[in-house]
């Protein structure tokens, strides 16, 4: 097993690094900030009866990490291979590795030339989030926690940790929210009543966020905070990212007053100092609802 490449991302450009990698006859991407490394694999431990899109487990300098089939879950059908192209991929807390047929490259992309997915096939069991064109060729990144999701449901949000979270009346707590996912956005409604909130705004991207704060600034000015007391943002989202979204806020004369909390599976140990670098208030990885309206009230209750 030898080690490839080491990535590092620049946080709140309004760029995203991706890595495009091939499986099948497809092109796919990724979220280089997802990645810790890409491995080349070939000490697998097959696993009875696992689900059918994990080949085994690998040991990465004395961790255990999953390895799931790319392939399988893209076609439905197993790769024939013995030694593996893997992205190692650290996210909700969890590593895995991923196996890919070949890896292309990283490209920086604007995050407003990520589209998001058709109507059409943009529903609930759809993997991909964003599509990039280069030249007349469609790139598809990938949700890869809903992957793993897939395969082992309690390693997101699940109702065991929304169960966990107290009721009281936060009724006159105004919230704004940006996610692209319509899964997260239904659970965080669903948490985030249940404790009492009752004026949620929900935005699909950053992008959308932005533009309502914009208007609110032109509206309001200084007294934004009549209708705006928080706000919770994921990181990866098309049009604008979380971390660009959360520097506009912070570098905002008037808007830097505002609280944010970054609400996503990329927060990790090593990944923190990319939110603390835009100044965000908070950081929670998404397992983490039931500790998501403490923080809120810690910051404005």
């Amino acid at each position: 097993m030898s080690t490839k490449k080491e990535i590092l991302l620049e946080t709140g450009t309004g760029e995203a690094e991706i890595l495009e990698f091939r499986v099948g006859d497809g092109d796919y991407a990724i979220n280089v900030i997802k990645i810790k490394e890409i491995l080349e694999v070939d000490n697998i431990s097959p696993v009875p009866k696992a689900n059918a899109s994990v080949i085994g487990l690998t040991m990465v300098r004395g961790t255990i990490i999953p390895l799931v089939d790319m392939k399988f879950v893209l076609t439905g059908e197993h790769t024939n291979k013995t030694r593996f192209t893997t992205l190692l991929c650290e996210f909700n807390q969890n590593q895995v590795a991923f196996c890919v047929d070949f890896v292309k490259g990283i490209q920086r992309v604007p995050w407003k030339n990520i589209q998001k997915p058709d109507a059409i096939i943009d529903d609930k069991g759809s993997l991909v989030i964003g599509n990039i064109t280069f030249d007349n060729r469609i790139v598809m990144m990938l949700d890869f926690e809903k992957v793993v999701s897939d395969i082992a449901p309690a390693t997101g949000i699940n109702e065991e940790r929304i169960e966990k979270i107290i009721k009281k009346d936060r009724s006159n707590l105004k919230v704004v929210l940006s996610d692209d996912s319509p899964l997260i956005r239904k659970v965080l409604f669903e948490a985030l009543t249940k404790a009492g909130f009752s004026q949620l705004r929900f935005f699909n991207d950053g992008q959308q966020a932005w533009n309502y704060f914009e208007d609110l600034l032109e509206r309001k000015g200084e007294n934004f905070k009549d209708e705006v007391d928080i706000l919770i943002t994921d990181i990866e989202m098309p049009q604008m990212d979380g971390h660009t979204l959360t520097r506009k806020i912070k570098e905002n004369p008037v808007l830097k007053t505002l609280p944010v909390v970054i609400f996503s599976s990329l927060i990790t140990e090593t990944l923190k100092h990319k939110g603390e670098s835009v100044n965000a208030d908070a950081q929670l990885s998404k397992p983490e609802i039931e500790n998501l309206v403490d923080v809120v009230d810690k910051l404005v209750g």
